[in-house]
């Protein structure tokens, strides 16, 4: 009997357990109703017979609870199922429970009701609130109150949860964006503590940036504000509200130091207020180095006007001088200016790099001779030569060939043009040595006269102490050597 006594009182034990957990989960909103095994089927209960009883337990749920008949009608609303679907008044029973809900939800419901015959049904349902939609976890299951048979419906909120992971979702979107930018990002706390960098940002400090104040780890320098702006200032402003855009900086703290364009946002969660900032950093390096290249070649083409514009002036004076008619002027002149400009075509189309003594040659005799005539034989003249070597050049060639068209071998039809690469002694072991030699021509005399042609050739590679031209006046042909300066020849690699 001690035995049966004692498995008795576990028993009972056991089963006051049991209610215990039961009232605590219908007190927590974990249970919405009364499940009894049954040999067939489980079963749903309120509490058995008693009204008074059933709507008390009804009304002790935390979550918004319904009881409807099986054709879908209310039999009873729990308070706060009533409040939720604003019916705070009278009682809606009777009335179909998808009637009181938006059409949103109302489909929902339907869908789960027309399922619940086979076992309790879940679904999400989104109902609008005072100041923003709330989120439910509902659940129809099949209800059996006395001798009708229904179903109950529990309302659970969910919204914070789904809230949660929305803000989540947000930041694991925020750290992709921020991971995947080009341009350095930093994001700050209201306290101006950087909470989040990309590696771009990374590269702007010599240590770890996050958990630090913006000033200290990422310092800036504003060449354009007198020292008055300083990095925590705009961070500052853009905490208070107030967007910085554009500040031009230096990331002192960088390898190797850059130039930034600086620009600084509030941050703003949905709905809420201020929540810290966030600054992007474009790096500016290359864009300065390209505008100082730009200011390079822009008083680099200042140089060359000015230089180009004193030349023709010169050559306008001395053809004046040495021209005794107005029609020998002009056509000498322009000769002359033709010269000049087929240089300046040629470094132009080559960027005023990479032109060779051959290049000049060839567009210079174009006039007279083209480059594959029997008449024409160019050797060994592929040494680059820089701008101001090219267009002196360009104007000795011009008139020898001129010369030779009047009175050398381009005269005849059986004279011919050499220009070719020479070796002679000089002092400048780097210059370039040219020679053009003419061939088949009239008998060569050395000139009564020296007219300003003979000047341009022989002054016009003296910009240099080892550059200059010489004329030979052999019988054979015009010779004329060539000595273009070591400083102007850039030096072939192979």
């Amino acid at each position: 009997m001690a035995l049966d006594a004692q498995t008795d009182l576990a028993e009972l034990r056991r089963r006051l357990a049991e209610a215990e957990d039961t009232l605590r989960a219908i007190r927590e909103g974990e249970v919405d109703a009364l499940v009894v095994r049954g040999e067939a089927a489980d079963e749903v209960f309120t509490l058995e017979g008693d009204t008074a009883s059933y709507r008390s337990f009804m009304e002790a749920m935390e979550p918004g609870a319904a009881a409807l008949d099986g054709s879908g009608r209310v039999l009873y609303l729990n308070s706060t199922l009533r409040e939720l679907l604003n019916s705070p008044g009278d009682e809606p029973a009777g009335k179909p429970f998808v009637d009181l809900l938006e059409p949103a939800a109302r489909a929902v419901i339907e869908t789960l009701l027309g399922d619940a015959g086979n076992g309790r049904r879940s679904g999400n349902l989104q109902l609008p609130g005072d100041d923003a939609d709330l989120y439910f976890l509902v659940s129809v299951a099949p209800l059996k109150i006395g001798t009708i048979s229904g179903y109950a419906v529990t309302f659970a909120e969910v919204t914070q949860r789904v809230r949660a992971e929305a803000a989540e979702q947000s930041e694991r979107a925020a750290r992709a964006v921020i991971a995947s930018a080009n341009e350095a990002v930093i994001v700050c706390d209201r306290d101006g503590t950087i909470t989040h960098a990309n590696a771009a940002a990374a590269a702007l400090s010599d240590s770890e940036l996050v958990g630090r104040p913006f000033a200290e780890a990422v310092p800036l320098t504003f060449p354009d504000t007198t020292g008055l702006v300083q990095a925590d200032d705009f961070v500052a402003m853009a905490i208070a509200g107030t967007p910085v855009q554009g500040i031009e900086a230096v990331a002192t703290k960088a390898s190797p130091v850059k130039d930034c364009l600086v620009s600084a946002a509030p941050l703003r969660v949905v709905g809420e207020q201020v929540s810290g900032c966030v600054v992007t950093l474009v790096d500016l390096t290359q864009r300065k180095a390209a505008e100082k290249h730009q200011l390079l070649l822009m008083r680099e083409l200042d140089h060359r006007v000015k230089n180009t514009l004193a030349l023709v002036q010169s050559i306008s004076s001395r053809t004046l001088m040495n021209e005794d008619t107005l029609e020998g002027f002009h056509k000498a002149f322009n000769g002359r200016l033709r010269a000049l400009a087929a240089t300046h075509s040629l470094l132009s189309e080559n960027s005023w790099t990479d032109m060779t003594a051959h290049d000049v040659v060839v567009a210079e005799l174009a006039p007279f001779v083209p480059a594959d005539s029997s008449r024409l034989a160019l050797r060994d003249l592929e040494e680059q030569i820089t701008p101001r070597a090219a267009i002196a050049l360009g104007l000795i060639i011009h008139e020898l060939a001129t010369n030779a068209v009047k009175y050398g071998s381009l005269a005849v039809q059986a004279g011919t043009v050499e220009v070719s690469r020479v070796s002679m002694p000089t002092p400048d072991r780097h210059a370039l040595q040219l020679e053009w030699r003419e061939r088949g021509g009239p008998t060569v005399q050395p000139p009564q006269r020296k007219g300003f042609g003979h000047t341009l050739i022989t002054r016009s590679m003296q910009h240099s102490q080892h550059g200059g031209a010489e004329l030979l006046f052999e019988p054979d042909g015009l010779v004329c050597r060539i000595s273009i300066p070591g400083d102007d020849v850039a030096k072939m690699h192979g």
